[in-house]
């Protein structure tokens, strides 16, 4: 009796142990201990390896534990879409279905089941994926591939930089494989120089921390990457990402950026073609899925803030991840939970007519296993990571081409200024404001701050129509619609391979200055009537449109009339219809301490002793004036307290360029 207690007693201890194990994500000590045989081990046991061996990123090696737990009897459904997800690696299609089908009639937990519903409508798109015809060629990069990890090539100033675990002497225990650092080799394309291959400074690589994915700026003297999973127990859920800058032949120390959240996994950065926005992605809360993908844009001090989430139309129940923008807009990702053959697949997000098409690369772009990190060195040819069957050995780097001999590029590009008029009413640059592109929803997709010349360029798309909105801090926001619709260009008439169509515009913009009348034109009521006409409520609601862009004013709406009728009386008529208005404007949501009713009669003739009707007209008004104004720095997006030294203007300050 004693020795089965003692039995029991260290089986307690052992499943504790691998409890914490688990705990601290050190899946290779449960997998060592635990891996070899399913028909020895408890359910928990098998979901435990199961887990273990997927969360390292080895689903076929848990498809038989997840198949003994579900055989026992375990109450983790979760196990069942696991255990799809590893047949679809293997290229089992069909089981993987036949597991979903047999499970989601009985299925409990809402989130597991919406997610198995979606997995399953993925692998009936399979067939249709395979019949995706393709002009993509790929080739392994043999040159600088190990048997180890080499993964997300990065390409600037003719050096392929990348991420791998080759000679690490220490092992993460997380996966059982060595930590990874960041190298870089010159190379002419894909052509490799091995004899300039080395690992970047100790500043950059530690020892016992994983550096992975790697961003370089578009002027090659700053680098964003990804930093974190020490292996301690409290290091293992946070990665972060890091700024650094090359001067004088060295790299900077590295300092996280402000957008990193804690407990997080942030990582996989890429800049834009013009270095303004940075993607990422991110487990942080407030996502439609595991990993999602974000961006950030860089503002007039140097740093990134204004983080959005690229929305459901990319983002998926799965994890998406390893963003990247082509010089032609396109937005290529890797994504498990949009359709695909298996692991992460490579997809292309293109954005027409106010909408996003994802398109999955097809085969050999992508494979059952994981497929992730493109980077084109130019619109036809790059590199990207796969650890599919036939590689040198885990995470391998190959080269691509697409031969599409039908392929050419329309870019489109709006440019403008942001103007004013000084004293003599003549038209001058107006600097350092924000203009913001944004859709008919009210989506922002893009924003700029223009310059000593007053310009700013947006990247924009065919068959959209879009709200320019301009702040400046004492000026009236603005909107200034434009749109595309109809000024697409027919890409079979082109001949040249890149055709870039360009837009021009101005934005006006008003100073606020308190109690100067500005006049609402076409306002009119019926003859002794205050109600408000359908034409005059157009007018209102241009008014209301200024009062929403512009919650710091407070106003008076004046109403006037000519000098036909005695004073008393048009002094009541211009009253009511001032209070007319104002209840209009009210009942769209103005709040009713923001504007004040004020009817003037006849007081204020702007042409006195009218004769015409035309004359009488103009003295026909309806006017607002700013009572009340209470500025905020509207572009001033960084608390004056916070340190701006680590990578203040990065982007404009190229050091020598060498990085």
């Amino acid at each position: 009796m004693r020795i089965l207690q003692y039995i029991i007693l260290a089986s307690i201890v052992v499943s504790c142990s691998l409890e914490k194990s688990m705990n601290n994500a050190e899946f290779d000590a449960v997998i060592s201990k635990l891996g070899n045989a399913p028909e020895k081990n408890s359910p928990e046991e098998n979901l435990m390896v199961g887990d273990a061996f997927r969360k390292s990123n080895r689903l076929v090696e848990s498809i038989p534990f997840y198949q003994a737990a579900i055989k026992e009897g375990t109450p983790e459904e979760a196990a069942n879409l696991y255990l799809a997800q590893g047949l679809k690696v293997e290229q089992k299609y069909d089981e993987a279905q036949k597991v979903l089908d047999n499970y989601l009639p009985r299925a409990r937990d809402e989130k597991t089941k919406k997610m198995a519903e979606k997995e399953l409508q993925n692998l009936r798109k399979i067939e249709d994926l395979k019949d995706h015809g393709s002009y993509y060629r790929v080739k392994n990069l043999q040159d600088i591939n190990t048997e180890n990890a080499e993964y997300s090539p990065v390409f600037s100033r003719n050096y392929l930089y990348f991420t791998t675990n080759r000679e690490g002497s220490k092992i993460y225990r997380t996966t059982g494989t060595p930590f990874t650092d960041i190298y870089r080799v010159a190379s002419k394309g894909a052509n490799v120089n091995l004899s300039t291959l080395s690992a970047l400074d100790p500043i950059i690589n530690h020892l016992d921390t994983n550096e992975g994915s790697v961003a370089i700026s578009p002027d090659g003297s700053s680098m964003i990457f990804a930093k974190g999973n020490d292996g301690k127990a409290k290091g293992f859920s946070e990665v972060n990402l890091f700024f650094t800058r090359y001067r004088n032949g060295k790299w900077s120390e590295p300092v996280a950026l402000s957008i990193n959240e804690a407990e997080s996994w942030d990582s996989t950065p890429t800049f834009s073609p013009d270095g303004t926005t940075l993607y990422f992605s991110s487990t942080r809360a407030g996502g439609y899925g595991g990993a999602d993908l974000y961006q950030a844009k860089i503002n007039r001090r140097g740093r990134w803030v204004d983080v959005r989430n690229l929305g459901p139309e990319i983002n998926s129940t799965g994890d998406d991840v390893f963003p990247y923008v082509s010089e032609d807009g396109s937005l290529y990702f890797s994504s498990d939970g949009h359709a695909g053959f298996g692991k992460l697949d490579i997809f292309r997000a293109v954005r027409e007519g106010g909408h996003v098409t994802i398109e999955n690369l097809g085969k050999p772009m992508n494979s059952s296993a994981d497929d992730f990190g493109l980077y084109q060195f130019n619109l036809t040819k790059g590199f990207f990571t796969s650890n599919r069957k036939g590689g040198k050995g885990d995470d391998d780097i190959y080269t691509f081409i697409n031969d599409d001999p039908d392929l050419k590029v329309v870019n489109y590009f709006l440019t403008g200024i942001t103007i004013t008029t000084d004293d003599a009413g003549k038209e001058i640059i107006l600097p350092n404001t924000k203009v913001s592109l944004t859709t008919d929803s009210g989506e922002v997709l893009d924003e700029a701050f223009t310059g000593a010349d007053g310009s700013f360029n947006f990247r924009v798309y065919p068959e959209e129509h879009y709200d320019l909105i301009s702040e400046k801090t004492d000026y009236f926001t603005v909107r200034k619609d434009f749109t595309t619709i109809g000024k697409t260009v027919e890409k079979s008439t082109l001949t040249e391979f890149v055709t870039n169509v360009n837009f021009e515009t101005k934005i006006m913009m008003d100073p606020i200055v308190l109690e100067k009348a500005i006049v609402l034109d076409n306002i009119y009521y019926d003859l002794d009537k205050a109600d408000i006409r359908t034409d005059a409520a157009l007018v209102l609601d241009s008014l209301v449109q200024i009062m929403n862009d512009n919650p710091e004013i407070y106003i008076e709406l004046g109403s006037h009339t000519d000098a036909r009728d005695t004073d008393e009386y048009n002094l009541n008529l211009s009253r009511r219809r001032a209070q007319s208005a104002v209840r209009y404007i009210i009942n769209t949501g103005i709040k009713s301490q923001r504007i004040t009713a004020k009817g003037y009669g006849e007081s204020q003739l702007l042409v006195k002793n009218a004769q015409t009707e035309e004359e009488h007209q103009r003295n026909r008004r309806t006017e607002f004036k700013v009572l009340r104004y209470n500025p905020r720095d509207r572009n001033d997006d960084l608390p004056p307290e916070e340190s701006v030294d680590e990578y203040d203007r990065f982007f404009k300050e190229s050091g020598d360029g060498n990085g």
